[in-house]
């Protein structure tokens, strides 16, 4: 096997760790999208014992979500690097060769494929650019690299109430005594649809697939929907012991 072809299954090993970790963030999620912003499963759970529990599932979730977004994104040279992938496509000779076998599995010519595929490379250049250094969104990703250095890995619960719609990016004080600038959620949620975009792009572009995310995304948030409605109890309808609230009559 020569060294281009070496540097093409490598990048399908690459790819296909990567869609690993953002299926994992999927599932974290859709899970915790809920947890956050569900107005009546934050009544069901008020001020309770089982607040304090849920409040920790709440953050477990999140912290989870946010690690397995930021480690597609290391520098470590045994990680998984999008900046990697990112170099490997902009590789005259790798990319050619990638087209060259796409072509021979599909029976497409050459010449087609090669548009075809310069297209989806161009879009997942775009998107990792926007996060690498000088792109428009790089301090997101800045931020989130400092909150899971300095915070995540700390033990600590918090003190509030539930609250509706809540960032759970929790602050901390630096040693100025000044809180940190975290990324505020819908960065976060910029951040997860555009990884979402890349591996979609590349799971097409590298290995032929047309896996959409977003139908996992749907099969996710419905899981979770009953999940959580079981905590939301019996007054939920659809519950097995399903009871309605009282008439004012």
């Amino acid at each position: 096997m020569g060294d281009t072809q070496q540097e093409i299954e490598r990048l399908k090993n690459i790819v296909d760790t990567a869609r690993q970790e953002i299926e994992l963030a999927v599932m974290l999620h859709e899970t915790w999208r809920p947890a956050a912003y569900d107005t009546g499963l934050h009544a069901r759970i008020g001020t309770s014992y089982a607040a304090h529990a849920f409040q920790i599932i709440r953050l477990s979730l999140r912290r989870e979500l946010l690690l397995a977004l930021t480690r597609v994104w290391d520098t470590n040279q045994k990680a998984v690097r999008m900046s990697l992938i990112a170099d490997r496509l902009r590789d005259r000779k790798v990319f050619e060769a990638l087209v060259q076998l796409r072509a021979r599995h599909t029976g497409l010519r050459p010449d087609t494929m090669r548009e075809s595929l310069t297209l989806k490379r161009g879009q997942v250049l775009k998107l990792i650019d926007k996060y690498s250094v000088n792109g428009t969104a790089f301090e997101v990703l800045e931020k989130l690299k400092m909150l899971r250095h300095q915070h995540l890995a700390h033990r600590q619960l918090p003190n509030a109430p539930v609250a509706v719609a809540g960032s759970d990016t929790t602050g901390q004080y630096d040693e100025k005594g000044k809180p940190p600038v975290w990324a505020t959620d819908d960065e976060i949620e910029m951040f997860y649809q555009d990884n979402l975009e890349i591996i979609r792009l590349l799971l097409s572009l590298v290995k032929g697939l047309a896996f959409d995310l977003s139908e996992a995304t749907d099969v996710y948030k419905h899981h979770a929907k009953y999940f959580w409605a079981s905590a939301r109890g019996e007054r939920t309808e659809g519950h097995p012991n399903y009871h309605p609230p009282p008439s004012d009559s």
